[in-house]
């Protein structure tokens, strides 16, 4: 299953990469090699391509004036790369990187200052010994004969006859708990691959929009994003669906999409957003530069950039954790019975 808006999209991102070719080139024709004109490029760079500046209200021009005193002509490589990742870090966007051979620039506080809601030792208490593995699903039946299956990255291929495989082993099950937390995105694909087995309907998930001038908001007009039903195997009972804030990329993407499928709860805390298309490109000493490029929307055209609140909130308890109980799984299995 492939969305409506895919050949769309692409042809929109290839014609959008054609028209930044000059500026990929920045190191060359327009900025020298040197702490100062390595500044210059990164800056000017995200002034004109970042996607979210008017929504964060982040004043960029500042930003400017705050860092370029910082910039010497003789600073060390390593000076200069602390400076610039932390003027990145001003977006607060975990799409957005510095990248050398040595070393990455990140900002992490998009999950850092939430409770993680997530233990590796109870996933792997409620899957037990015996659980089955199709792919990068892991999966089992609960005692309560609720179905339970952990999914770790989008970035872990899950193909038709696998999901086929899964389903049909858990058709008898009363419900389905689909655990999505930690799970930090990758491939849209097999995002929605997985979420077309949850309609028996085509549903409009969301937006799209594309850089189309070098203005803060010179976008495109929304292009829809449809969700097609599988032509497989589709799940016709409840699902629940675990999240935290370390949902992010790809699965901020997939729990958008599910939250509008009928039978549906999200369970758990806010994901942690990340829903701009990230673009990479280059500076002139050769340091690559990854950034949200095109902002995805919610079906009613809202923002998804900083996460999607859960249906019901639950925390995982302290006192739950030490009887080895999962309190966003507990409370999954209420609901579905």
């Amino acid at each position: 299953m492939k969305r409506f808006l895919s050949l769309i999209t692409l042809g929109c991102i290839l014609l959008w990469c054609i028209a930044l070719l000059p500026v990929g080139c920045i190191g060359e024709e327009r900025y020298d090699n040197s702490p100062q004109g390595n500044f210059e490029a990164l800056w000017k760079l995200i002034d004109e391509h970042y996607c979210f500046f008017e929504y964060k209200q982040i004043d960029w021009d500042a930003v400017y004036e705050r860092y370029r005193p910082l910039i010497t002509p003789n600073m060390p490589a390593d000076g200069l790369f602390e400076v610039l990742g932390n003027m990145l870090a001003e977006l607060k966007d975990g799409h957005v990187n510095l990248y050398n051979a040595s070393n990455t620039a990140r900002y992490w506080n998009w999950y850092l200052d939430y409770p993680r809601n997530y233990s590796e030792a109870l996933t792997e208490h409620y899957l037990g010994r015996d659980y089955r593995i199709a792919a990068g699903l892991k999966y089992t039946i609960l005692e309560d004969n609720i179905g339970y299956v952990r999914y770790d990255s989008f970035s872990d291929g899950v193909g038709d006859g696998n999901l086929d495989q899964v389903l049909s082993y858990l058709s008898a099950c009363n419900g389905l708990i689909l655990d999505v937390r930690n799970n930090g995105g990758g491939n849209l694909t097999n995002s929605d691959r997985i979420a077309s087995r949850f309609t028996n309907q085509r549903v409009l998930t969301g937006y799209i929009l594309h850089k189309r001038g070098k203005g803060h908001n010179d976008f495109s007009s929304p292009t829809p994003i449809y969700l097609e039903p599988s032509s497989s195997i589709r799940w016709q009972k409840k699902v629940v669906l675990l999240t935290n804030r370390r949902a992010f990329s790809a699965t901020n993407d997939f729990v958008n999409a599910m939250r509008y499928l009928p039978g549906v709860t999200v369970v758990g805390d806010k994901t942690g957003g990340g829903s701009g298309l990230p673009f990479t490109m280059e500076l002139p000493n050769g340091w690559g530069v990854r950034f949200s490029a095109s902002p995805h929307l919610d079906a009613d055209g809202g923002q998804i950039e900083f996460g999607i609140d859960p249906d019901v909130k639950v925390d995982l308890a302290a006192e739950d954790e030490a009887r080895m109980l999962d309190t966003l799984i507990e409370t999954a299995r209420n609901l579905l019975k």
